[in-house]
């Protein structure tokens, strides 16, 4: 993993975040985000460079409730996968969420044996309190709806896992 520096992302690698996901996005594994909505999100990214400065990979973080959090969009880039860039980020995106006071994460991958390694499991049909679920289904988000697994979404998440992990 030498080599690999993860930071915060910034406005100016918005286009290289675009740029890195796209290849996923059209083999249908992650799904597309417009520009604005990158823009949007920027704080909540994380991006992973090499020695040379160029990005090799991203993950977001999105605080959904109160004690839990969403995985977003991690990705390596094609020549740096199985090289560690995407264990290095989900650590980041994991120690910022439990700077935030999240104790739970969850995710929508098709990568289960790679979230599995670092001790997420399928939730099956798990869900929240009702009171806390009430609260959700206010939420415009996808994400939340992923995570609901609300029929509005079920486009997006055919042949995907829902994952979950204790922190």
């Amino acid at each position: 993993m030498t080599g690999i520096t993860v930071r915060r992302a910034r406005t100016t690698d918005v286009h290289g975040i675009r740029d890195l996901i796209e290849p996923l996005v059209e083999e249908r594994i992650l799904l597309g985000k417009e520009l604005v909505t990158l823009y949007e999100g920027v704080q909540e990214f994380r991006v992973a460079e090499d020695e040379d400065g160029r990005l090799i990979g991203v993950g977001a973080l999105h605080v959904m409730w109160e004690d839990l959090g969403e995985v977003r969009t991690l990705a390596a880039a094609s020549d740096w996968r199985h090289r560690g860039v995407g264990h290095a980020l989900l650590e980041r995106l994991e120690t910022d969420a439990r700077e935030l006071g999240l104790s739970r994460l969850f995710c929508l991958t098709f990568e289960t044996g790679f979230f599995g390694r670092h001790g997420y499991t399928d939730m099956g049909s798990e869900t929240v309190d009702p009171a806390v679920y009430a609260e959700l289904l206010r939420s415009t988000d996808d994400g939340v709806a992923e995570f609901l697994d609300l029929a509005r979404v079920k486009q997006n998440t055919l042949g995907n896992t829902r994952m979950i992990k204790q922190l």
